[in-house]
């Protein structure tokens, strides 16, 4: 039995005990509703429609009754007037075509002689008006903003914000009337007009000029408004209508923006603002703000702006962490503007970096960050650093990149800058990046006159905490390429300078090598450490021994790129002289102005240049990338011409053969030559533009700073014959094995980045026939991201190893599942197959 009206059918479903139950009232409630729009009993649509919005509220269907509504509109009674409106807002939007049959009933009650059903069809159309009943009914609007009922104007004011917002042609309709509008005494009308013409000053700018007439009209609002006294009607906490002062503050923003002589004349009552406005509540508060946003973005004098920033320091020391935030944020943004200014508050912003919540602490970092100069950095580098020592982990990685780049701009000296760096890779060596450790090693190697004390400090630092990954990365490189100075001078850090043995050094590299910190890319480094130490005249015939060994031990390794480069470093020993000039002490490499992305243009950091594809990690990927989280490895040439300083072939080498450039070997064919690694012929571009990704980036640990040293030159150089034996087999999982190719997969994890997982494919032909044309290709599900650089080449022959490197961010704790697409001919015949791979072990991607 359907409900009489609206408070029987409210009680009736609150007497429902379950969810089905109450479904089952509606539904025959629904039903009972539509017969009853059959029989257009015009007594009982007001009840079904009030019914009807209540079900509509509940989440049910009420579609139907959107003509019902229309049919209410129509009605001579306010109270049917009143719930069709109602209905109409709730039930129609501006996409349906319905909508269309509303417009003749707006228009007529926008001409209805009662004031309040001008006002609902105001309501319905300021809610629900489209495009196209804009452009009809702005006429009529235009017309109610003239009317002399305040209760009309201030409705027709938001109605006309509403055809601007739609149709910003028509903005020239309300420009005249809006002025009128300003002019008004009531205060519902003037906050709405203010509101209009914001609106139409952001729409159109041609406005501006227009409306900058207004500045002395707004001037004096405001002044009414801070020196009036006490008015019970529009009273908040004290102060009178906070809400208008708002607004005629951020029209006034607008207006003066670019504008010296309407900044001019906002001057006075700006400062009278911002000195007579109670702070002590939050009204206060907000009014304050909103003359400080004033007064940093109009053309207001110095002394004006230095008031508008001690406001945001009085903000820093309010109990109320919303306004510190919202202080600490708004300085950020006028740090640049004035930043004496800012200055003044550093020791209040400092004491930010020790509150409670974590994003007033990293604001406060942000504007840390901004006030470091030539003059302060001293002082705020320090407080960093203590900072540093207690900070969050999630702050750490940020926080050293932003030290290290402030030093390197600010550093008052080479030492000072030195001793800055290697403190930070002492208190968060695990969160330290690629770049600035690589920036670090290229100021070593221009510092000359601190590498011996450079090399003390890292090597003491080592000997004390071996945990701290870029701090071990770093003190490897120096020693191992200095360790001859370390050993001639001793410790130099301290007063007397302490003698120190080749024993001592390589008993310290060994003793990482073994420890439990160590990982793929720090053994790679203390690999080539060590070897560069054997071939340092300062090591002893029994330590150069010892070093042979432990590399002897490393030939076996699973981990093929410690393999790889054991074998090929054990095979030095053999090369007598060779073997030094390939070991030398490796040229100052080329100094960078950038770090990070970060030019002088002010570049965010880890920025990717328009064009370019970014990978996982924000890399630039347009050249092969490298294993072990280093940075790009570019083509066979560029990379050996990095590593050894942009060194063209020697001149000997150039006045010797003066025939054509194809003809003459090339670095990279001179160094991979003592390795038996074929290079291709200069004048084969299309294996340039895919370098053997597997050969140089084990080689040379993917352009990692320690790398083996200059070249022979080329003209002058002997044959060598090739020592190094074959390939080995790769290590790994076995992800294909039939059609006589191989396919494994050696996983690496990223100890910086949870969830992102390097994959290095190694193709080994297991039958007498070569392979040509191999094209491998991977899929992942749609929660994983994949990444892959190009082949290290397509043929495979037997003996020998091909790779391809991929990368896959998978969620922390998900497993890696790989579907895998592969062609190739073998003998004369095409093979395609494709394979599903999950054998991975589980905790890959971390998690528990």
């Amino acid at each position: 039995m359907p409900y009489h009206n609206l408070k029987a059918l409210i009680k009736g479903i609150r007497a429902c005990k379950t969810v089905a139950d109450e479904r089952a009232l509606i539904k025959q409630e629904s039903a009972a509703i539509r017969a009853s729009f059959r029989e257009e009993d015009s007594y009982a649509r007001h009840n079904n429609v009030a019914k009807l919005l209540y079900i509509h509220m509940l989440g049910f269907e009420a579609h139907f009754g959107q003509i019902e509504c229309l049919k209410l509109v129509a009605s001579p009674r306010f109270a049917d007037k009143r719930l069709g409106y109602l209905g109409i807002m709730l039930l129609l939007d501006e996409s349906q075509e319905v909508l269309t049959l509303v417009t003749n009933s707006l228009k007529n009650d926008m001409n209805h002689a009662n004031m309040y059903v001008v006002g609902l069809a105001l309501c319905t159309f300021a809610d629900i008006a489209s495009e196209e009943m804009s452009r009809d009914l702005a006429n009529e609007i235009e017309k109610l903003l003239g009317s002399s009922n305040t209760y009309i104007r201030k409705k027709a004011a938001l109605c006309a914000l509403r055809v601007i917002r739609k149709v910003p042609d028509l903005a020239d309709h309300f420009v005249a009337k809006s002025k009128n509008l300003l002019a008004d005494r009531n205060h519902g009308v003037l906050l709405t007009a203010i509101t209009l013409v914001t609106e139409l000053c952001q729409v159109d700018p041609a406005c501006l000029e227009e409306f900058r007439n207004a500045v002395p009209l707004l001037v004096r609002h405001l002044k009414s408004l801070v020196t009036t006294g006490y008015s019970p009607e529009h009273d908040v906490s004290g102060i009178t209508d906070p809400f208008l002062q708002v607004k005629i503050l951020r029209l006034m923003r607008l207006l003066g923006r670019g504008d010296a002589r309407a900044s001019e004349t906002m001057n006075d009552i700006l400062a009278q603002v911002a000195t007579n406005t109670d702070s002590s509540k939050n009204v206060g508060n907000s009014i304050l703000y909103e003359t400080v946003m004033t007064v940093l973005e109009i053309e207001a004098d110095s002394g004006l702006r230095v008031m508008a920033i001690n406001i945001l320091g009085k903000f820093l020391s309010n109990r109320d962490n919303n306004i510190r935030y919202v202080a600490l944020n708004t300085l950020n943004k006028v740090v640049a503007i004035d930043t004496n200014a800012v200055q003044r508050h550093r020791n209040i912003i400092l004491d930010c970096l020790r509150d409670g919540d974590i994003s007033i602490r990293r604001r406060a970092l942000e504007l840390s960050y901004a006030l470091i100069n030539e003059q302060n950095v001293r002082i705020l580098i320090r407080e960093l650093l203590a900072f540093l020592e207690v900070a969050d982990d999630e702050f750490k990685l940020g926080m050293t990149t932003q030290i290290c780049l402030a030093a390197e701009r600010f550093a008052p000296n080479k030492r000072w800058h030195i001793d800055t760096v290697l403190r930070v890779l002492k208190l968060a060596g695990n969160f330290v990046r690629e770049e600035i450790l690589s920036a670090f090693i290229r100021l070593v190697a221009h510092t000359p006159e601190l590498q011996a004390y450079t090399a003390s400090k890292l090597y003491t630092s080592l000997r004390s905490d071996i945990s701290q990954e870029s701090l071990t990365l770093a003190a490897t490189w120096v020693i191992g390429e200095y360790s001859e100075i370390l050993i001639e001078g001793g410790l130099v850090d301290e007063d007397q300078p302490k003698p120190i043995a080749d024993k001592e050094i390589i008993d310290l590299l060994v003793s990482v090598l073994d420890s439990p910190y160590a990982n793929y890319l720090t053994r790679q480094f203390v690999l080539t450490a060590v070897t560069k130490i054997s071939a340092r005249p300062t090591t002893t015939p029994a330590q150069q021994e010892r070093i042979r060994d432990l590399l002897m031990t490393y030939t076996t390794s699973p981990e093929l790129e410690l393999q790889q480069r054991a074998v090929e470093f054990a095979s030095l020993f053999n090369l007598g002289e060779i073997r030094s000039g390939v070991l030398e002490r490796m040229p100052a490499p080329e100094l960078k102005a950038t770090v990070l992305g970060v030019v002088s243009e002010n570049k965010p950091v880890g920025s990717v240049q328009p064009g370019k594809d970014a990978d996982l990690l924000g890399d630039d990927l347009t050249s092969t990338p490298a294993t072990n989280g280093q940075p790009a490895v570019p083509a066979t040439q560029d990379l050996l011409a990095e590593i050894f300083g942009n060194s063209a072939p020697s001149a000997s080498a150039s006045t010797a053969s003066p025939a054509p450039a194809p003809a003459q070997r090339n670095i990279a064919q001179d160094i991979l030559g003592l390795f038996d690694t074929p290079s291709a012929p200069a004048a084969a571009p299309a294996t340039a533009a895919q370098p053997p990704f597997g050969a140089q980036s084990s080689l040379f640990g993917a352009a990692a700073p320690a790398t083996v040293s200059p070249p022979v030159p080329q003209a002058t150089s002997p044959p060598i014959p090739s020592v190094a034996p074959a390939a080995p087999a790769p290590t790994g999982y076995t992800a294909y094995d039939k059609n006589e190719l191989r396919v494994t997969l050696t996983p690496q994890t990223s100890p910086t980045r949870p969830g992102l997982v390097r994959i290095l494919a190694h193709f080994t032909a297991t039958g007498s026939n070569p392979l040509s044309g191999l094209n491998f290709q991977a899929a992942v599900p749609k929660s994983q991201q994949l990444q892959m650089a190009p082949i290290s080449s397509p043929d495979v022959h037997p003996g020998r190893v091909e790779t391809q490197e991929m990368r896959v961010l998978a969620p922390v704790g998900a497993n890696i599942r790989l579907r895998l697409r592969i062609s190739y001919s073998v003998a004369g015949r095409a093979v395609q197959d494709q394979v599903d791979f999950a054998g991975f072990p589980p905790g890959l991607t971390g998690g528990s």
